[in-house]
């Protein structure tokens, strides 16, 4: 059943519409909401989005709960490629919990997380943006780190990252719902502007597996294609970053071991032909982030290693 979130007036007769597809079936009473679509470039779950609501209406026998599906919380941009909300020039994953009196965008926020609060569980979606790939992997703020790492582990996903405090934003809609106690688990894979069905179907099958392990979902996918996740916690990641302006070259991809000084790339000038910087691993670890977008800036990142 197609329902409506947010409805607010735009301009030119226009509307804001924020819509989500709630499957609900059995006596079962957990309730786990997929979202994504916060940023208009990231576009990995509208591919997982697709998928659960064909599995689940070809399956629905097999559902015991309610199962409630976001695509776009940010319609907007994402019919305009726009990572924020357009015309306003803002981020709206740094404006919640929202205000229920205040201008357009902080009023769809505040609506948004007034519907999902009280999930059993949300799953909040994310690309990696146009820059940077990552693999499949989970963030999560290091205070719940107890409570969410079980369920992050369910998620058919390659890395768990604890993050310490200081590095999670408040104003995100996971922090906003994990601290009215409703539980979140932040996914970010792939490339922004980009879908990578591997990627999506993985997740696709952690969705079924933790829905299996809440009661949600009958069927439980075989235990030998549910990935067993590296959990990362606060220090054990080392950022590497350009030393020169340049164009990034490489022919590594991620999710691979790579030894302390192997050589990741080059950091080149197309104007004189010169190697401005070689572009060497620090740690002998997890290579789970790789720069996508090859110009760079002195200071853009290049890559994170997890230490092993």
């Amino acid at each position: 059943m197609i329902k409506t979130v947010v409805s607010t007036a735009l301009p030119i007769d226009e509307r804001l519409l924020i819509k989500k597809n709630v499957w609900s079936h059995g006596m079962g009473n957990k309730r786990i909401c997929i979202v994504t679509g916060t940023h208009g470039d990231e576009l990995e779950g509208q591919y997982v989005c697709f998928r659960l609501n064909r599995i689940i209406q070809e399956n629905l026998e097999k559902l015991d709960g309610t199962v409630e599906i976001y695509p776009a919380l940010n319609p907007l941009g994402i019919d305009s490629i726009t990572r924020g909300i357009p015309n306003f020039d803002l981020d709206m994953n740094r404006i919640f919990p929202g205000d229920p009196e205040g201008a357009m965008a902080e009023h769809a926020v505040y609506t948004i997380l007034q519907d999902l609060k009280g999930a059993d569980m949300v799953i909040d979606i994310h690309s990696s943006n146009i820059f940077l790939r990552e693999i499949p992997q989970v963030r999560i703020n290091i205070h719940t780190a107890d409570k969410l790492v079980p369920y992050a582990r369910l998620l058919n996903i390659d890395f768990i990252w604890v993050h310490e405090a200081a590095t999670v934003l408040e104003a995100t809609l996971a922090h906003s719902l994990n601290s009215l106690d409703t539980p979140t688990l932040v996914v970010e894979m792939g490339v922004g502007m980009r879908v990578n069905h591997g990627y999506g179907n993985r997740l696709v099958m952690g969705i079924l597996n933790l829905m299996h392990e809440m009661g949600i979902w009958s069927e439980a996918p075989e235990p030998h294609l549910i990935s067993k996740p590296v959990v990362s916690v606060a220090d054990e990641v080392s950022f590497i970053n350009a030393e020169a302006s340049g164009v990034f070259l490489t022919e590594t991809r991620n999710n691979i071991i790579v030894e302390e000084g192997e050589e990741i790339g080059n950091i080149v000038s197309p104007l004189t032909g010169e190697v401005l910087q070689q572009v060497t691993a620090t740690t002998h670890g997890l290579l789970f982030t790789l720069r996508a977008y090859p110009v760079v800036y002195k200071g853009s990142l290049l890559a994170r290693i997890h230490h092993l």
